[in-house]
């Protein structure tokens, strides 16, 4: 009887207790894998995936009943998006468990527009029986500091772009103020479309675009309503201001003084796009950036730009700031300064404007460039401010091709190149400067095998067929003759050593010079044609500065440069290119292609100035025999007897035919060299 009663007893206990202890089992399971603080980790994920629907739904009853969910969307997206917040991640530090509340303090790293943010908070979480932690939910749950009538303000330090300067401190591109042109549409009158086309006309847009501005949605009656930009003090502004409902705004610009004069050596600056802005996204732009689109504003991105600095802060209801989050501090950009001579940018640019040409200026003692100028131009600031559609068209569709830059190109070089054959062929001892070749006639081939092709020259000419004449008359005979003489390994050796087919040491980008497209000579009539500057010849025109350098140099190359070093010291690029009694021996021939009245540079003689020179004209035609093709009419200057600052200045002018051919940049060369008395 007592066995059956201990055992109705045992199992009576096992009843009662075995379900306690499997109920004690669930629920340490479950307080185990439902801890507070894995919550919070749900919730800062949330907010990393920009989730704040799934955010509200994690909040508990009461933050409910105090907040609606599109205002709890609101006020979360605004700030985590407004200061860019990113890869946010906490620390949990302690968790205080309080019946049903848990209250866990953490440190939270986020990444800011203005870096990394870090600070310690502290989070409620509630939960009801058999159900999960909620978060109890305020602004405080965002930053420690920030109540419900609290704002949170970005404020951009903005930073400055570094000015491009001249070597005598000119400002060539700097940051100033443009003029925004906007409108007040209720203050237009009752003359609303006539002031409308008043100002279209004043600001070269259309009226359309005018009204599409005007009749946006978003546009109320008193409201500035932008519609282009202009220059700073522009002679249009008193005009615009006389019309009823204009308003004129400073705006902050970048702004070229020497706009078409300086357009291809400067470029411009735009906002930055989609496809740049994820090339560099690792580089502090933002979709606002200013990033250079072209120019030296392109190739000196990294010196010039600046970064903007910015502020974090929580904003009070009355308008003051309460607490500073986090500052970035701005970073301005660095100055370059360039060895350009405004003056004579100016000046050049001036005799080539009508032009479709390039002209670079030179000292030919130091390889300082002094200018660099493209002809027809266009103006920076159109792209800056802002251009209609009819003026971009305008600029693509010019078959003068504005847009092109000159100086960066390649082009044949006539006989602007023979003083280079000259000096090699001098050099190699390949040419006697003062053997008489006994050259008779207009017209020569070497023989038959070359079939009806023959090199031809202007003239002939009384005297020896010596190096003298024959620069000094400009012989394209005889200079073919020379590269036969020469050779092909040894001439296309000799031009390769001169910096052919490699990239020129510039700090501003340009296209490779070559002596043919395949860097052989192939044939006699190639080689023949090459020695005076056709063929397949193509040469940029800093490379060609750079090469008569060797004639003042003692027979090294010196290397071309921009960027201002404070020094007048010259850097070698190609060290004894050619012997110094070789180089002398051109130079001297050079000097009386001047000064010689019968040479083809006479027009450039001045009196009290030495000036070494050779005029090129390089025939475009698609055969021997084609009357319609066109030709590039070249001049290189330099004076010899004013070191250490003499000047060196080439000049190209595209379609000369019928204005002189190479006679027609004489004169413009000579109003450089003449600024150096």
């Amino acid at each position: 009887m007592n066995k059956n009663k201990n055992k109705y007893m045992f199992i009576g206990v096992g009843v009662v207790v075995v379900p306690l202890i499997i109920c004690g089992i669930a629920l340490f399971m479950y307080n185990k894998s439902h801890k507070p603080e894995y919550k919070l980790t749900e919730y800062v994920n949330l907010i990393n995936s920009k989730d704040y629907e799934k955010m509200y739904e994690l909040t508990d009853s009461e933050t409910k009943k105090t907040i609606s969910k599109d205002d709890f969307i609101a006020r979360n997206k605004n700030i985590y998006e407004g200061i860019g917040s990113s890869a946010i991640t906490v620390e949990v530090k302690n968790v205080e468990n309080r019946s049903n509340v848990a209250i866990i303090d953490y440190e939270t790293t986020m990444n800011t527009l203005c870096g990394k943010l870090e600070f310690s908070n502290t989070i409620t979480m509630a939960r009801e029986i058999g159900k999960d932690y909620t978060v109890k939910w305020n602004s405080k749950t965002i930053f420690p500091d920030l109540t419900d009538n609290d704002k949170i303000r970005v404020k951009t330090i903005k930073s400055k772009r570094g000015d491009i300067i001249d070597r005598s401190g000119s400002k060539i591109a700097t940051d100033s103020v443009s003029s925004n042109v906007g409108i007040i549409p209720g203050k237009l009158g009752d003359n609303k479309d006539q002031a409308i086309n008043e100002i279209a006309k004043l600001l070269e847009t259309s009226a359309e675009y005018i009204n599409s501005q005007l009749s946006a949605t978003y546009v109320k009656p008193d409201m500035f309503i932008p519609i282009k930009s202009i220059p700073y003090g522009d002679e249009r502004i008193p005009s615009l201001l006389k019309i009823s409902g204009v308003q004129i705004n400073e705006k902050d610009a970048r702004i070229y003084p020497l706009a078409e004069k300086a357009a291809h050596l400067t470029g411009y600056v735009q906002v930055i796009n989609a496809e740049e802005l994820e090339k560099h996204k690792d580089e502090e732009y933002t979709e606002n950036s200013l990033i250079g689109k072209s120019g030296l504003e392109k190739a000196y991105e990294e010196t010039l730009r600046g970064i903007d600095g910015a502020e974090i802060y929580i904003q009070n209801k009355e308008g003051e700031k309460k607490t500073s989050l986090i500052t970035k501090v701005v970073k301005n950009g660095a100055d370059l300064k360039l060895t350009i001579d405004s003056n004579m940018q100016g000046l050049l640019y001036n005799q080539l404007e009508r032009d479709k040409g390039s002209s670079i200026a030179m000292n030919p003692n130091t390889g300082e460039v002094l200018a660099l100028v493209s002809t027809p131009s266009y103006n920076p600031n159109d792209f800056v401010l802002g251009m209609s559609n009819d003026k971009w068209n305008s600029l693509n569709n010019d078959p003068s091709k504005p847009l092109y830059n000159r100086f960066q190109g390649t082009f044949a070089p006539g006989s602007s190149f023979k003083p280079i054959t000259a000096v090699i062929g001098v050099d190699t001892k390949k040419l006697d400067p003062n053997a008489n070749k006994n050259i008779s006639g207009l017209g020569w081939q070497k023989d038959k095998s070359w079939g009806k092709y023959s090199v031809t020259r202007v003239s002939s000419y009384a005297g020896d067929s010596n190096l003298l004449n024959a620069l000094v008359y400009s012989d394209n005979i005889y200079f073919a003759q020379v590269a036969l003489d020469i050779g092909k390994d040894t001439f296309k050796d000799k031009l390769n050593s001169f910096g052919f087919s490699e990239k020129v040491p510039f700090e501003y980008p340009l296209y490779n010079s070559q002596f043919s497209s395949d860097k052989t000579f192939k044939t006699e009539v190639q080689l023949a044609d090459s020695g005076y500057g056709q063929g397949e010849i193509l040469i940029n025109p800093v490379h060609l500065a750079s090469l008569y350098t060797m004639f003042q140099n003692e027979g090294s190359i010196l290397t071309p440069y921009l960027v201002y070093n404070g020094a007048q010291e010259n850097k070698i690029w190609k060290s004894n290119a050619v012997d110094k009694d070789s180089a002398s021996i051109v130079l001297q021939d050079l000097i009386q292609v001047v000064e010689n009245p019968n040479g083809t540079g006479h027009a450039a003689f001045t009196s009290g100035l030495t000036i070494a020179g050779k005029t090129g004209t390089a025939e475009i035609k698609a055969s021997q025999d084609d009357t319609t093709g066109t030709e590039l009419g070249w001049f290189v200057g330099m004076t010899t007897n004013k070191a250490p600052n003499n000047l060196l200045v080439v000049m190209m002018a595209e379609d000369v035919k019928d204005k002189g051919g190479s006679h027609y940049v004489v004169p413009k060369v000579k109003k450089a060299l003449e600024t150096i008395k």
